[in-house]
């Protein structure tokens, strides 16, 4: 097996549905691929929207207990048979030449690298200046920053981010997969390329030809909560992997200094 796909989703039959509908008609002639869907339990309607694709994918969809996108990919790398895993969102929808493009990034490379697909937001019905903020800024991903540029640059952990990233299975598995003290959509993916920096020196490269549309629209008050998130999260962060906190935030975000800066705001 060349390629393993691994989408975990959860409580959403429709996006993935999309979401592994657009893989049905890319797997490249010349590659083995699999498509492994890890059900975020309870199964709320999820197996069925899968069952029409079954008959056009190498397709298995596991159920498990509902315990976060960490536990539930660490549950689909356990049994991936592919060389190389790619980590795909279940709200995205994957491009024509998404799989070939991630294999040819890895292909002919004599050190591990983790691979960053392209994944701009979706366009929505009203387009708001938040929408296009949103798309067009940083103020969630940094794709607007990474076009044009070397591709051999390496982006660093901090830009690994599972809603299209590949990497070679081996690796992930030697670094214990990801970790599940960070149970929410939120550092457990950087944390682990820190992880594979750390042991592989892998670079983070980017590749905008490996694209998938991102079907996620915001609200200010939606962006707002996430940031909240970020912000609790980053303390479990701090527990799990101190190093890779201190070397993120740039500070011990679990001093005595930190802490009463945070009570104060």
């Amino acid at each position: 097996m060349d390629l393993s796909v691994l989408i975990p989703t959860h409580a959403r039959p429709e996006a993935i549905a999309r979401c592994v509908g657009a893989l049905a008609n890319q797997t490249p002639p010349e590659a083995r691929i699999e498509v492994l869907v890890g059900v975020d339990g309870p199964d709320r309607g999820e197996g069925r929207a899968l069952e029409p694709f079954r008959a056009g994918l190498d397709l298995r969809v596991l159920d498990g207990p509902q315990a976060g996108p960490a536990a539930t990919r660490n549950r689909l790398i356990e049994v991936a048979r592919g060389e190389l895993l790619l980590l795909l969102n279940d709200d995205v929808v994957p491009q024509p030449g998404l799989l070939r493009a991630h294999l040819e990034a890895h292909a002919g490379r004599g050190e591990p690298a983790m691979v960053l697909g392209g994944a701009p937001f979706a366009p929505t019905a009203r387009d708001s200046l938040f929408d296009r903020l949103i798309r067009e800024t940083s103020m969630v991903f940094f794709y607007d920053r990474m076009t044009g540029e070397d591709p051999a640059r390496d982006w660093g952990f901090r830009h690994a981010w599972t809603l299209n990233l590949s990497v070679p299975t081996r690796c992930v598995r030697a670094v214990g997969g990801f970790c599940e003290a960070l149970p929410g959509a939120a550092y457990e993916d950087i944390e682990l390329a820190w992880r594979l920096r750390e042991r592989f020196g892998a670079p983070v490269l980017y590749r905008p030809r490996a694209r998938v549309i991102h079907e996620h629209a915001y609200e200010p008050g939606g962006y707002l909560r996430r940031e909240e998130t970020l912000g609790r999260d980053a303390g479990a962060l701090a527990i799990a992997n101190p190093e890779c906190a201190l070397e993120l935030f740039g500070r011990d975000i679990t001093s005595e200094e930190e802490l009463a800066y945070c009570a104060q705001y």
